[in-house]
């Protein structure tokens, strides 16, 4: 049957173009083309009509009947040509008529079939998808949408089948390709299915983030496959290890035991799973579920004021699932897909029980230290409790504190937790400006929370486009107070001071180690909110910022430089106050000069904004003439960096130089330097 509808189907297509042909060709101006269109159509009525008289057919077709008009026979071929003619066209314009109507009714049966895919009614929608096709064969749209309901009943080679048809419509239709690549995973038809979703990235290219995360699914699934098989054979052969987990799952099937019952099945049971096969066997005789689903062990979860069997009960399965997840990536996926983990997990973090808050926190690290861990994480648990119950770990001094931390540092690494930082901005924003306030009092007490939440604070910073102003100001002010405490002079870059953890370190030398890691993240933070407002600004001015930054550089690594020259850069750019104060504490502008030869162009392009800047003020440039500054700002105006900021700042940076001091006119006419700013800039504002 699909073989005939295929048929049906091709040879419709092909009628469409050939007739689309012989209309243009009686359309045209040439009355050879035209006389020889007429004659291919009347041979292809003559061969139609003979065709139906061998084959007996009965079916009576829905076409218009072309009579010629009786005509005397010197004019007779005129008549003829012009009357088929205009009895073709008439037929084209009912035929496209009749599509009009048909292209409603199949968007009509298409909406409705959406209506009712999205109640979760897939035999409805298919039924309205089928509908529409029988009105219009070749909209694709019908076929994607027809296949994704068979997916979703489970019925994956009919979703193939449809989805060769939508490419029979459409080679490029990257939507059939992937859900033709899904049907085929389910399958276990892996290397077709990358070849579906490798197809996709050859039609658009711009979709490789999504294929990229499409070829893992189908790498993970297969990989589970494997492990299911090697897993069985084990079983197989008798393995002690695997014929235990086995059994013991089958025990805690029994319904009904006292909570010490199932909380000495599942030590057992941890202890054997060692290896992937025995997680793999855990997974394959339903672990997850019989687990999960014992009602005994769900109550000693629900119960608010645990005693000490359910508290046992509790932390033993917890253990259970760190065990059955390590390493196991599909494992990690049955245990968060579980509907009641989303708000578990969180939930247990804030326990008032200690073992559970160190038990579900080890758990989600666990899941946290890899990609695929972090993508579960975020998208299946309820991030806002997760984070209000990390944060509530920040109120202490002990390890818990700083592995709260490392979890929200590895959360924020995944891009959906940026994007949905970001849409919760207003609520989230306060908490953590609360325990920088609280770090702020007892900076010895919470220095390695202060610091990493420094470093998290400085990349969501990063990654967002906007910054709430009031959030900016109470962060900047933090950062301020850090770079002033008196454990703040440690300005070398972390990477660049002894490692605290080699051996040999001193106390004092880790504490070096850690305020530099302090400060560098200040100074990185700072550099991202002080542009928020000017009222940024002139409150960091007046906390010596730019003494504080003069400083860095003197004395700071490459990453410390590139925070600092950029706050100078900012600060220049808005306050004269800045300026005056560089020049100062710059004499001669050799800290600047400095800069302008590093390898790093966005040092570079700071520090050449900074001297722009500093040319407003009167006779700072006089103190130039000795330099060759003329040089190597034409040098960098005329290169070719990649950043066009670097170009840019200096052509800027070297017309506001001559602008204050004419002497240099004369050596940027030597050196043919107005020419060369002249095609820079117009290649900059090109770009």
């Amino acid at each position: 049957m699909a073989d005939d509808h295929e048929k049906d189907l091709q040879k419709f297509l092909k009628n469409v173009d050939e007739i689309t042909s012989l209309i243009q060709e009686m359309n045209s101006d040439d009355p050879v083309v035209q006389q020889r269109a007429v004659l291919e159509t009347e041979k292809r009525l003559l061969f139609t009509e003979e065709v139906q008289e061998e084959d007996g057919c009965r079916t009576t077709l829905n076409k218009t009947m072309i009579s010629p008009p009786q005509a005397s026979p010197e004019n007779t071929d005129e008549i003829n040509s012009e009357a088929f003619l205009a009895s073709v066209e008439l037929d084209a314009k009912e035929r496209a008529r009749r599509r009009r109507e048909n292209k409603v009714l199949a968007d009509a049966l298409k909406q409705k079939g959406n209506e009712a895919f999205a109640r979760g009614d897939y035999e409805a929608a298919i039924l309205c998808y089928s509908e529409g096709l029988e009105k219009l064969r070749d909209m694709k749209v019908l076929y994607t949408n027809r296949a994704q309901a068979y997916i979703k009943l489970g019925d994956f080679q009919k979703a193939v089948v449809d989805c060769e048809w939508a490419l029979k419509c459409d080679e490029k239709c990257t939507k059939a390709y992937f859900h033709m690549g899904k049907a085929h995973l389910a399958l276990k038809n892996y290397n077709v299915s990358r070849e579906c979703y490798q197809k996709i990235l050859e039609i658009n290219p711009q979709l490789q983030t999504q294929v990229k995360e499409y070829l893992n699914q189908v790498n993970l699934r297969e990989k589970a496959d494997l492990q299911e098989k090697e897993a069985h054979e084990l079983l197989d052969s008798g393995k002690n290890t695997a014929v235990t987990v086995k059994n013991v799952l089958e025990t805690l099937c029994k319904p009904d035991q006292t909570p010490l019952f199932y909380a000495g099945g599942i030590e057992i049971l941890t202890e054997m799973i060692k290896d992937c096969p025995e997680q793999t066997l855990f997974r394959t005789h339903n672990g997850f579920s019989v687990i999960g689903e014992n009602e005994v062990i769900r109550r000693c979860f629900s119960t608010a004021g645990k005693d000490a069997m359910e508290e046992t009960v509790c932390v033993s399965v917890l253990r259970l699932w760190q065990a059955v997840c390590a390493g196991n990536e599909e494992n990690q996926r049955l245990l968060l897909l579980r509907p009641e983990m989303g708000g578990l997990l969180p939930s247990l973090l804030t326990s008032r029980v200690l073992g559970l808050r160190k038990q579900s926190l080890a758990l989600l690290l666990q899941l946290a230290r890899t990609d695929h861990g972090r993508s579960l994480v975020v998208g299946h648990l309820d991030l806002t409790r997760l984070l209000e119950a990390l944060v509530s770990f920040l109120d202490f001094s002990d390890k818990k504190a700083n592995s709260a931390m490392e979890l929200l540092t590895d959360l924020a690494l995944e891009e959906r937790f940026q994007v949905w930082f970001q849409a919760n901005l207003p609520g989230v924003l306060p908490a953590l400006t609360g325990v920088l306030a609280r770090c702020e009092e007892a900076v010895d007490l919470f220095r390695d929370v202060l610091y990493t939440l420094l470093g998290l604070v400085m990349n969501l910073c990063l990654q967002s486009p906007f910054i709430c102003e009031v959030w900016a100001v109470e962060v900047s002010r933090r950062c301020m107070f850090l770079l002033n405490s008196q454990d703040g002079g440690i300005l070398t870059d972390p990477g660049e001071a002894r490692d605290s953890r080699t051996p040999g370190a001193t106390e004092a030398t880790s504490k070096r180690w850690g305020t530099a890691c302090g400060s560098q993240r200040a100074a990185g933070v700072l550099s991202r909110t002080l542009s928020s407002s000017r009222k940024i600004i002139e409150e960091a001015l007046r906390a010596g910022v730019v003494k504080k930054m003069i400083k860095f550089l003197k004395t700071g690594g490459q990453t410390a430089s590139r925070y600092a020259v950029k706050i100078l850069a900012i600060c220049t750019n808005s306050q004269h106050e800045a300026r005056e104060e560089v020049i100062r504490l710059d004499q001669k502008f050799g800290i600047l000069l400095k800069l302008l030869s590093s390898e790093d162009e966005i040092v570079v392009a700071n520090a050449a904004l900074c001297l722009g800047n500093c040319m407003e003020v009167p006779r700072a440039a006089s103190s130039l003439l000795q330099t060759d500054i003329v040089q190597v700002l034409l040098r960098h105006a005329g290169g070719d960096a990649q950043k066009t900021a670097v170009q840019l700042n200096a052509g800027i940076a070297l017309g506001k130089l001559c602008t204050a001091e004419p002497r240099f006119v004369a050596q940027l006419r030597e050196l043919h330097g107005i020419e060369i700013l002249n095609s820079t800039m117009k290649y900059v504002a090109d770009s």
